[in-house]
């Protein structure tokens, strides 16, 4: 191989380098920014857990939502006040969630979740759930 033919192949395989660069640092630079426009529409889920004075606790598939609420009895403890309470996460939008709800000992569920499943709309979204005591204290229903 001649000298000249030498340099013009080596003259070659830099610019084949050079361009496989460029290519790479193309890539890595869309890589970089399509997860920013990718991301996927967040929905928020609230559970309400219902003061029905019983406690239990309601998870959720996929996880996210794990909130307990606990029992007791009004006619026992007159200075707590009857309440309700709410825990939350965000789900992608068109994710079925499937709510769990498991009452502690003594508890039983008295309705709900309702709705359960739940597909996950943009914005917000609910379910309820109240827990009663197994002697039949219950604030409502």
């Amino acid at each position: 191989m001649s000298a000249n033919s030498t340099s013009s192949a080596g003259g070659a395989r830099g610019r084949r380098g050079a361009m496989a660069t460029a290519v790479l640092v193309a890539a890595a630079a869309l890589s970089a920014a399509v997860p920013a426009q990718a991301r996927a529409e967040q929905g928020q889920l609230y559970v309400w857990t219902t003061d029905g004075w019983g406690g239990g606790t309601v998870t959720s598939s996929p996880a996210g939502i794990n909130c307990h609420q606990t029992a007791w009895n009004p006619y026992e403890d007159t200075s707590r006040q009857a309440s309700s309470d709410a825990c939350s996460a965000s789900f992608p939008v068109g994710t079925v969630v499937t709510l769990t709800a498991v009452p502690d000992p003594g508890s039983s569920i008295n309705y709900g979740p309702d709705p359960n499943p739940v597909r996950i709309r943009s914005g917000y979204n609910s379910s309820y759930v109240m827990f009663c005591p197994n002697e039949g204290l219950c604030s409502s229903w």
